[in-house]
């Protein structure tokens, strides 16, 4: 396994409302995926569909309303990331009016890395665009190209 892929971003909304776009489906659907089906309780579901139908499964560990989310993390169909193969933990602190959003992914095979940071790297904005109440289109997807 790899070392701990991290990406971190400030974001101009409390913590309060950046943790419900990382509990509550349809919030989490506006800034990854096309649809999101959560179950944000420790042992539950976690469920995501990418854009283009990829699906990603893992369970929810642990929540610490407004600073932690910490959820398995794998692909259905995809062998080299299994479902519940991979953990990736979500910190929250409050940060300069706003909070410090850290994402750590733990567990992920050095090949996969590169991919899923390009991910990360594409999502972390969306979710600040999202908390910060602004309009964000529909996810083309990590690496889409604009049209």
């Amino acid at each position: 396994m790899s070392e701990p892929l991290t990406v971190s971003r400030h974001i101009a909304a409390p913590p309060g409302v950046v943790y419900s776009y990382l509990t509550e489906s349809a919030r989490w659907a506006k800034w990854q995926g096309s649809e999101a089906d959560l179950d944000a309780r420790p042992g539950g579901l976690f469920l995501l569909t990418m854009p283009d139908g990829a699906r990603a499964r893992g369970e929810f560990v642990e929540l610490v309303p407004d600073e932690k989310v910490v959820f398995t993390w794998g692909w259905v169909d995809h062998p080299g990331v299994p479902p519940g193969a991979s953990t990736v933990q979500i910190a929250i602190s409050p940060d300069a009016g706003g909070s410090m959003v850290t994402i750590t992914h733990m567990g992920l095979p050095g090949d996969e890395v590169e991919m899923h940071r390009m991910g990360w790297e594409h999502y972390l904005p969306r979710l600040a665009a999202s908390a910060e109440g602004l309009d964000v289109e529909p996810d083309p997807g990590p690496g889409a190209q604009a049209g």
